[in-house]
């Protein structure tokens, strides 16, 4: 919408800002609105670029690895109170990224011929007596030799 506001301020010179709203479809009063909160997005955007500097030398401080959660941590532990989503938007849009750890991966791999083990029980877990239907699940035991793999 701001592009529209835009285009009237650009334009108000040649032709009439109440003739400019009408075929825009816009009103006057939202015009008149956004042009006096000018100063503010101003405003706004030097305190952006201020922090965005701020958050430059912390990220490049901690050899480019810290992202959101710890530059927002830090600017915390500086005194600096400011919003974790506006540390995330400034980041975002200055194309400043965290290192991020590389996901764990499972020690056990089934092979790729490996044939599943038979059910001997029919998935019927219900015994008459104690001791007659004994079954577990687990992938190692500890061992006097160390953690015997299954």
């Amino acid at each position: 919408m701001s592009e529209v506001y835009a285009f009237i301020e650009a334009e108000k010179t040649t032709h009439g800002i109440a003739l400019l709203c009408r075929l825009l479809k816009v009103a006057r009063s939202s015009f008149y609105a956004w042009l006096a909160g000018e100063e503010a997005r101003v405003a706004r955007r030097a305190a952006d670029d201020a922090l965005a500097h701020e958050i430059t030398v912390l990220h490049i401080a901690s050899r480019c690895t810290y992202g959101v959660p710890r530059i927002h941590a830090e600017l915390r532990r500086l005194d600096r109170r400011v919003n974790r989503k506006r540390v995330e938007r400034i980041m975002r849009e200055r194309e400043i990224a965290g290192v991020t750890r590389r996901k764990r991966r499972s020690l056990t791999r089934p092979a790729k011929r490996a044939v599943p083990a038979a059910d001997l029980i029919g998935r019927d877990f219900t015994a008459d007596a104690p001791g007659t239907k004994l079954v577990g699940d687990f992938t190692y035991i500890p061992t006097d030799e160390g953690w015997l793999y299954v």
